[in-house]
């Protein structure tokens, strides 16, 4: 079977299972950007491999003509919103697209603790992904390889917790903060149906992507969504395919609305996300700079140790000259709008 990439149809690979694949089908799905999913956990036969084999990757005509593998969500859905000129997901106000931005990176790079902890760390969701994870590979799998596929999935996944930070020392901080995000959101569902008011932002895609494992597939945190957050849970659902939605300029909250206090409920997800997210990113920089092979930080006042993480001192480094790119009213904007929050220790000394 020969495989078609063009500009007008993007070609990529995922499977369900995957967080980042689920948050860039619903966007596409959303932005009505037609697409062609292999669903494979592998390199499909005839696709070049990304440098970095991460899932979903997207095949895209080069400047020479041959396909190119990318695999980051947050350069892809920028270089999207250039392409595609319908729909966007990045606020047209810079204050507020900083803020966007800032969600999105939470989710994708401390959401995701807590899908990876709650998965690889609690024995009903380790048994259940690795009953289910091997046939995404192939549904036709005889029980043995079945069996064995799951037992190496389950392995080699459970050993990579220490890269994202899930260890006895750690488990506690990952559980109370999901638990505390829930919260948060739950209460702004309340009023709006999307985070910056009647439109999806890149920051909802990626909290939905983190979201389809932790509230509709893993028993742990999914029990614990049904229980203290029933409207994110139907959230989630709903954030599948919002193709039908028919968004309007106006239909974004207003930065200067979030600076003058009227959206608590936003401002309350900012202060959880402010309440762990800088800290680590901090930590992590500076273990970097030191060449330290090892993170140690306090975050929510309880000790945290993990690997030093290479992207996630790029992640602060993109935040950091968002921020830097704005002009001085729009700065001054960003910091009224988390000002109390603790994530202006991101950008404290900047701009």
């Amino acid at each position: 079977m020969k495989i078609v990439a063009t500009a007008q149809t993007l070609l990529l690979h995922g499977v369900p299972a995957s967080p980042y694949t689920r948050k860039m089908l619903a966007l596409l799905r959303y932005r009505r950007i037609p697409y062609r999913l292999l669903q494979a956990s592998s390199t499909p036969l005839g696709m070049p491999a990304a440098k970095v084999p991460l899932l979903p990757t997207f095949y895209t005509p080069g400047a020479d003509g041959n396909l190119e593998a990318m695999t980051d969500s947050t350069p892809l859905i920028r270089r999207f919103e250039a392409e595609f000129p319908e729909r966007h997901v990045i606020p047209k106000d810079p204050a507020l697209a900083l803020i966007d931005a800032l969600i999105e990176d939470y989710a994708d790079e401390w959401l995701t603790k807590a899908m990876f902890h709650f998965r690889w760390a609690h024995t009903q969701d380790f048994e259940k992904a690795a009953a289910i994870l091997p046939s995404f590979a192939d549904l036709l799998l005889d029980d043995e390889r079945h069996d064995s596929l799951g037992k190496w999935i389950s392995t080699r996944q459970h050993s990579r917790l220490r890269y994202v930070g899930s260890n006895s020392t750690t488990a506690a901080v990952i559980e109370s903060s999901y638990e505390r995000f829930l919260d948060a959101l739950e209460e702004h569902l309340q009023r709006f149906p999307f985070l910056f008011g009647h439109r999806p932002g890149a920051g909802d895609f990626a909290v939905y992507g983190q979201l389809s494992q932790l509230a509709l597939f893993d028993p742990t945190p999914m029990t614990i969504a049904v229980r203290r957050a029933p409207r994110v849970v139907a959230w989630t659902m709903l954030m599948e395919d919002q193709s039908g939605l028919e968004p309007e300029p106006s239909h974004w909250l207003s930065s200067d609305s979030i600076a003058a206090g009227t959206v608590p409920s936003l401002i309350r997800l900012l202060r959880e996300i402010g309440r762990v997210y800088p800290a680590l990113l901090l930590a992590n920089a500076s273990a970097l700079q030191e060449g330290a092979a090892h993170v140690a930080a306090t975050i929510d006042d309880k000790p945290w140790v993990q690997n030093t993480f290479p992207y996630q001192g790029k992640c602060l480094l993109w935040l950091q000259r968002d921020f830097d790119s704005l002009d001085e009213a729009e700065r001054h904007q960003v910091r009224q709008m988390i000002a109390g929050t603790g994530c202006e220790a991101l950008f404290e000394g900047a701009g």
